[in-house]
This record gives C-alpha cells, sequence and structure tokens, in this order.
C-alpha cells in the first residue's frame, strides 16, 4: 500500500509533463474538427435521403450472379427492372466482393472512398494551404466532412457508388502533370528509376484511362488533353484504355461482345430522362418539356454549345496556368451534356467550390498590396522564382463575390431543394407546384451550366507546365518590385 501512494505522485506528474506538451491550439482545432464533424452527420440526416446501399445491392448481385456461372449482363435486380450497366472490366474489378457480404462491401466501398476522398483534398488544398500557411492536416479534417456532407458525396456513399474513387483517378493525373511540371524540385541525381518515373509525372494519363475504361463518360478528359497538346498525357490515357479494354475482351470476350455490341446503346436500361435526380442538361429539358423524353434535336444543339463553351474555357485556364481549373471545367462539362448525370456523378463541384473560395482569397488578398512573395512556387510560379501578387490596388471588397459564390454554391448542393419537388411523369406534371417548383427540381442543372459559362481561373495557380517566357515574367515582376 505505502508503495502505490509512493508511485502516485510520479504519475501524476508524468501526466502534467504530457499535458503541458499538448498545444492548446491543437486541442481546439480537434475540437473545431469534431464539431465540424457532428454538423455534417445532422446536415445528412436533415439534407439527405434513407440509404441502404441501393446501387451497390445491384453490383454485388451482378457479380454474385455472374461468380455463379450466368451471363453479368442478363442480371436483373429483384423488384426492379436495372442491371449492371458498367463495362466489362468494371464487372472484373468488382468481382472480389462477390465473397463479401453485400452490407460489408458497401461499408468497404464507403470507407475507402472516403479515404481517397481525404487523399484528393489533401491534393488539392496543398497548394492553397501552403500558401496561406494554414497546417494540412487541420483544412482537410474540415474539408473532409463538409465535401461529404454535400449532395454528389452523401449519395455517393449511401448509395454504394464508385464516383469518387473515378475522381480520384483522374485527379491522380492532375497530380501527375502538376509532378511533371516541378520535376526538377523533386528529382534528384540519387534518386532510384522508380523515384524518378513517380515523381516525374510520366505516368499522367493512366488515371484518366482507367477511370474511361470504367465509365465512358471520363473520355471527355482525353479530349480536353489532346485539344491543349498535352500529347504525352493523352497517349497515356488513350493506350490504357484501349490496353484495359482488349485485355477485357482477352479475359471475358462473351461479356465483352455483349456490352459493346448491345447493352451499351440501351439507354433505357438506365431510367427515364426526366427524373428529378438526373440532373443532366438532358433532364432539365425533358423536365421544362414535361416529357419522358428529352428533345433530342434540341438536346444536342445545347449540348454542342455547351462543349464548345466548356472545353473552350478549360484550355483557356490551362494556357494561363490553372490545370485544376481547367479539370474542373471539363469535369462539369461532361456532366451537364451527360444524357443522364445523377445527383451522386455531380463530385466535380467539390473542386468548383475549392476553386471559387481560393479566388476570393487571392482576390482579397491582392486589394492589401502586392507585397507577398513564394520562393518555393507555391503562388504558381516556376520553383527558385519568387511569384507576386499583381501590383495593383483593388477595393476592399474585391473577391466578396467569389466567396459569396462558393457559400451559396455549397449551400444548394448542401440542402439539394430537388428533392421537395420531385415528380415523375405521367402520374405527375413536372409543374405541379408552378414555375418556382420547376426551378428548384432543376436547381442543381441550372448551376451546373452556370459554373461552366462563368467559374473564375486563377492565372498562375497552378500550370501544367512552365515555359521560359513564364519564369522571365515571374522574374521581371520580381525585380520590379
Amino acid at each position: 500500500m505505502p508503495t502505490s501512494v509512493g508511485k502516485r505522485p510520479d504519475r501524476l506528474a508524468a501526466v502534467r509533463r504530457v499535458t503541458r506538451g499538448i498545444d492548446r491550439r491543437t486541442v481546439v482545432r480537434a475540437g473545431i474538427v469534431a464539431a465540424v464533424a457532428y454538423a455534417a452527420w445532422l446536415a445528412i440526416g436533415a439534407f439527405g435521403r434513407p440509404y441502404n446501399f441501393f446501387d451497390m445491392k445491384i453490383y454485388h448481385g451482378a457479380v454474385v450472379w455472374w461468380a455463379s456461372g450466368h451471363e453479368l449482363y442478363e442480371f436483373v435486380a429483384p423488384d426492379t427492372t436495372l442491371g449492371f450497366t458498367y463495362p466489362p472490366f468494371a464487372g472484373l474489378a468488382m468481382l472480389p466482393m462477390a465473397h463479401l457480404p453485400v452490407t460489408v462491401a458497401g461499408l468497404v466501398n464507403a470507407l475507402v472512398s472516403i479515404a481517397v476522398l481525404a487523399v484528393v483534398l489533401a491534393a488539392l488544398l496543398r497548394p492553397i494551404v501552403d500558401r496561406l500557411g494554414w497546417p494540412l492536416w487541420y483544412t482537410v479534417a474540415i474539408a473532409t466532412p463538409l465535401a461529404i456532407a454535400i449532395e454528389p458525396t452523401r449519395e455517393t456513399l449511401g448509395y454504394g457508388q464508385v464516383n469518387l474513387l473515378l475522381f480520384a483517378l483522374i485527379m491522380a493525373d492532375l497530380v501527375a502533370l502538376r509532378w511533371r511540371s516541378r520535376r526538377g524540385t523533386h528529382q534528384a541525381e540519387s534518386d532510384g528509376p522508380l523515384l524518378r518515373f513517380v515523381y516525374g509525372g510520366a505516368w499522367a494519363g493512366v488515371g484518366i484511362g482507367l477511370a474511361t475504361a470504367v465509365k465512358l463518360t471520363p473520355a471527355l478528359f482525353i479530349f480536353y488533353l489532346m485539344i491543349t497538346r498535352q500529347w504525352r498525357a493523352a497517349t497515356t490515357a488513350i493506350g490504357t484504355t484501349v490496353a484495359v479494354t482488349i485485355g477485357s475482351f482477352g479475359v471475358v470476350g462473351a461479356e465483352s461482345r455483349a456490352y459493346f455490341g448491345n447493352v451499351l446503346w440501351q439507354t433505357e436500361r438506365v431510367g427515364a430522362a426526366d427524373m428529378t435526380p438526373n440532373q443532366s442538361l438532358a433532364g432539365l429539358l425533358a423536365r421544362l418539356y414535361d416529357s419522358i423524353e428529352t428533345p433530342t434535336l434540341l438536346w444536342l444543339a445545347f449540348a454542342v454549345l455547351v462543349l464548345a463553351l466548356g472545353l473552350s474555357r478549360a484550355s483557356q485556364s490551362h494556357a494561363d496556368g490553372d490545370e485544376l481549373t481547367a479539370f474542373t471545367l471539363v469535369g462539369l462539362t461532361a456532366n451537364v451534356i451527360s444524357p443522364i448525370s445523377w445527383t451522386h456523378h455531380l463530385v466535380w463541384v467539390i473542386p468548383a467550390i475549392i476553386v471559387l473560395a481560393d479566388a476570393a482569397v487571392r482576390r482579397h488578398d491582392a486589394s492589401r498590396g502586392p507585397a507577398l512573395r513564394s520562393p518555393s512556387g507555391a503562388y504558381g510560379g516556376p520553383p527558385g522564382v519568387s511569384t507576386l501578387r499583381p501590383p495593383i490596388w483593388y477595393p476592399t471588397l474585391t473577391g466578396l463575390r467569389h466567396g459569396i459564390a462558393a457559400i451559396g454554391l455549397y449551400l444548394l448542393f448542401l440542402i439539394s431543394p430537388i428533392w421537395p419537388y420531385e415528380h415523375q411523369l405521367p402520374e405527375v406534371s413536372h409543374y405541379e407546384n408552378g414555375l418556382f417548383g420547376a426551378l428548384m427540381e432543376n436547381s442543381l442543372a441550372l448551376a451546373l451550366i452556370v459554373l461552366v459559362a462563368a467559374l473564375p481561373w486563377r492565372p498562375g495557380a497552378e500550370p501544367a507546365f512552365y515555359t521560359d517566357r513564364m519564369a522571365r515574367t515571374a522574374a521581371l515582376l520580381q525585380h520590379r518590385r
């Protein structure tokens, strides 16, 4: 007993030493992160829908059916008319989950999706937090639950969809292009071939190629790489898609022939165009015309216009040194022009919110004077060259509209006002609740179109390449200061 009493002061002293070693700021930040996560959970409960891994049950049932010796595309989920609609390569990738219970498969997909979302957010936010001097872990810990709470992410997780995984594959190519443009700072002569390959970004295009092999809409990114003359990445993406597709023919030839010869063209397998969760241009036009089908010629005309506008603006963003905004514009354009873009497909609003918020901060900082340097190139300049804000004084409220746009866009996709006004023909007209109801039912689609037309880019923020002209311009700005 005396020994126990004698040890107690030593233990208390050890606890005090550990407590003193904990930064109070870290404790406060951890509390804020917990509060944000709890608020996000409440928001999902308030604005989300009941989720039971509905799509995952279809995927799981299809691969179990396939693994038991049946034809993959002959599967129809019980009590539905829905079957497997992805290419055979996606079926091969999902085949291992046939050995798991469907609920476990859904939980694994959700956990992996959240993990890759956090990694993607870390990659997208890293240049911004480095510039602002914020802790990366803290920023990502707040951004992740905020991103999970909005409509595309919560629908993806709740239904057991793969959109965040495809999003991560495409964003991996953005990181590869970033590393390629800065390979001089990442590579040392002592690095082995593997490190030089990884940090040199030579694999840029593989992610887009794999995403295209799983789902066809990412093919628009290949077209974007071609029109911006990023030939190596475009060639890698095409080669990856072709290799994976041909490989699938070699492994599961019957399913590949069935998909590309028949299933691919059966658009009715997906659903009616006018369904409320279809927030593409085609869905918007079908609902505006109060028709189950989209007016084809009108849709084609507007789709070509949006495609030209989106790719043109993405190309200009690339030329001005903002590859993140360029990728975001391409992703948003794909959402708009696709015949079917369910709300869980709209994950490209996540980088759009980041771009708007960063544009607001940049413009606000610029109004305070041109005195910020970035020797590491965090402001978009070449490594080793300081890049300055433009030597122009802006009004104090500069950036306010971009900040309001970022907040408004986030709240729109958090609240998702389409669901209180959901209607389905022929039972109920899409104008059942008047013009205001029609506007709310189409609000997400309208927001996507506005983003394609008006999302600002940030010149020099994150170029995929550095030219001698960029270096000379940055050096001239430094000299003038």
